[in-house]
């Protein structure tokens, strides 16, 4: 219970911390369709107070039991390897997304329905 512990306080919060500040760009890039200043950081509030929820509430605690149920079938099958494994997997999906959002644009992650007019 204690490894579980030490995963979860050092590589799981940090990655769905990481995925919040990744949520937060998105708001950022979506925010910027709306025109007036007042509404516009109303609307950014709203977006990432739910967003912050979504992910301290849903995605945290689905890795976290992810990561438990992948720490105690590893063990019966592959050791300590696949839960290293997984963890790992995590890490490079998030330093993808990161890339994507940050070198080519908000827009390669989002579905083409959700990019903003070209003139914003």
């Amino acid at each position: 219970m204690k490894n579980q512990n030490v995963v979860r306080n050092y590589y799981v919060l940090p990655c769905c911390l990481l995925l919040l500040n990744l949520c937060i760009e998105l708001v950022s890039y979506k925010a910027k369709v709306v025109d007036d200043e007042l509404l516009r950081t109303l609307v950014i509030m709203g977006m990432v107070l739910f967003g912050g929820s979504l992910v301290g509430f849903v995605v945290a605690p689905a890795i976290v039991t992810l990561v438990a149920w992948m720490h105690r079938s590893s063990r019966q099958s592959w050791g300590g390897l696949g839960e290293m494994l997984f963890l790992l997997m995590l890490g490079a999906v998030i330093f993808w997304l990161y890339y994507r959002v940050y070198i080519v644009g908000p827009e390669s992650v989002l579905p083409a329905e959700w990019h903003n007019a070209r003139g914003r």
